[in-house]
C-alpha cells in the first residue's frame, strides 16, 4: 500500500468523521469547515492515484459531501441520519418481475439455489446439519447471475437486501463497518420474524477484493464482513440469513471470503441450446416473419451473452419501428422482424466474450471448486 496513499486516506477520514460528529451536534459552521477539507483531500486522492479500486467510490463520497455542504450554507439544518433509515434504501420493497421460469437455461444453477435456500426454508426439519448460508455466483458479464439473485427474491417469500460497494462505502467516510454489522442484525431480525434475508452483494470483488493499494476502509469493512459470516456459519445459528454474491472477476477475491461462500456456482455463457431458448424468451411477445430462423440464430453466436442476445433482438426490433417512422411517418404497425434485421444486428454487435475468458473462469473453478 502506498505511504502516500495512506496518509492521505487517514486525513481525509479524520475530516469526515469530524464533520459527522459537528453535522449531527448542530455545529453548522465547523461542519461545513470539515466537510469542505475532507473535499479537497479526496480530490487530491483521486488527481494523484486515479488508477485506485475505491477512485469511484472516492467520487461518490465527494459528491455527497459537497451536497450536504450546500444544504447546510443554504438552510443550515443539522443532520440526523440514522442507521435503519439508510438500511430501508437497500431493502427491495417491490419484488423484481422475474422467476426461475424466466431465466433460460442455467438449471445447475436453479437446481443449487433450491437446494441451499428454498428447500431449507421450507423444510428447515430436514437440514439436521445445516445448509449453506453463502452462495458465489460467478461467471463473465451479462450471463444471468443478477437475474438469478432477483428471481430469488420472488421463489421465497422473505427480505431482500441488494448492495454493491458504493451503497456500503460511500455515505460517510469512516462509518461503513458499523453500517455493515447494522445490515446483517437488521436481516438477522427479520430471520427472527419468520421471513428469510437475502443480502445480495453485486460485483463482490470490489468489497470483498485484495488490491495492491489498499485503503484503511476497505480493510476493515472486510474484516467485519469476514466477522458477520462466520456468525452465519455457526452450526448452532438455525436462522435464515443468507449472503449471495455475484462477480465477474473472482479472482480477486480474498481467499478467507471464498472459503466463507460454500456454495461457487460457475455461471458461463450459454451454449446453442440455451441461446435458442434465450432467443425464444425475448421473441416470444414479438412479430417475426417466415424466414426467421431461430436455429441458424443461435449457431451464430457463440461467445454472445445472454444480454448481447437480448440487445441484438431489441436491435432487430428496432430496425422495424425506425422504419416505419421514416418511411410512413409512425402511422400503422411495423413490419414483422426479418432475418436480415437480426443479422444487420448481429453484424453490429460483437461477441463479448472469447475463449480466452472462459479459460481463466475455469481454471479459477477447478482450483476452487464448491
Amino acid at each position: 500500500m502506498s505511504a502516500g496513499l495512506q496518509r492521505l486516506e487517514l486525513l481525509a477520514r479524520s475530516y469526515a468523521l469530524a464533520a459527522v460528529k459537528a453535522d449531527r451536534e448542530g455545529r453548522i459552521d465547523d461542519a461545513i469547515n470539515n466537510y469542505k477539507k475532507a473535499i479537497e483531500v479526496l480530490k487530491k486522492i483521486i488527481r494523484l492515484y486515479p488508477d485506485n479500486p475505491l477512485a469511484s467510490v472516492y467520487r461518490n463520497i465527494l459528491a455527497q459531501y459537497q451536497r450536504r455542504v450546500e444544504q447546510l450554507e443554504k438552510i443550515g439544518v443539522p443532520a440526523t441520519p440514522r442507521e435503519a433509515e439508510q438500511l430501508e434504501e437497500w431493502i427491495v420493497s417491490e419484488k423484481p418481475k422475474v422467476r426461475f421460469s424466466d431465466i433460460a437455461d442455467l438449471e445447475h444453477a436453479k437446481q443449487a439455489i433450491k437446494e441451499a435456500i428454498i428447500y431449507p426454508v421450507k423444510r428447515p426439519e430436514l437440514f439436521p446439519l445445516g445448509w449453506p448460508r453463502g452462495i458465489l455466483l460467478f461467471g463473465p458479464p451479462g450471463c444471468g447471475k443478477t437475474m438469478l439473485a432477483a428471481a430469488v427474491a420472488n421463489e421465497v417469500d422473505g427480505v431482500f437486501f441488494n448492495i454493491d460497494a458504493a451503497t456500503i462505502m460511500s455515505k460517510w467516510l469512516g462509518e461503513a463497518e458499523r453500517r455493515v454489522k447494522t445490515l446483517f442484525e437488521k436481516a438477522r431480525l427479520a430471520a427472527r420474524n419468520g421471513k428469510p434475508a437475502i443480502i445480495f452483494i453485486d460485483e463482490l470483488d470490489a468489497l470483498l477484493g485484495v488490491y495492491e493499494s489498499e485503503v484503511g476502509g476497505e480493510v476493515r469493512v472486510r474484516n467485519q464482513f469476514l466477522k458477520e459470516m462466520d456468525g452465519l456459519q455457526d452450526k448452532t445459528n438455525k436462522l435464515h440469513v443468507y449472503v449471495i454474491g455475484a462477480t465477474n472477476k473472482p479472482w480477486k477475491l480474498d481467499e478467507p471470503f471464498i472459503r466463507r461462500f460454500q456454495k461457487r456456482i460457475f455461471i458461463p455463457p450459454p451454449d446453442k441450446r440455451a441461446r435458442l431458448e434465450i432467443f425464444k424468451l425475448y421473441t416470444k411477445n414479438l412479430k417475426l416473419a417466415p424466414d426467421v430462423d431461430l436455429e441458424k440464430l443461435a449457431a451464430i453466436t457463440e461467445g454472445y451473452s445472454a444480454s448481447d442476445i437480448k440487445d441484438i433482438v431489441m436491435e432487430a426490433h428496432l430496425r422495424t419501428i425506425r422504419e416505419l417512422f421514416e418511411e410512413k411517418g409512425g402511422k400503422g404497425d411495423p413490419r414483422p422482424i426479418e432475418m436480415r434485421d437480426f443479422i444487420e444486428a448481429i453484424k453490429s454487435r460483437r461477441p463479448s466474450i472469447t475463449k480466452e475468458m472462459i479459460k481463466r473462469y475455469q481454471e479459477w473453478y477447478d482450483r476452487f471448486r464448491g
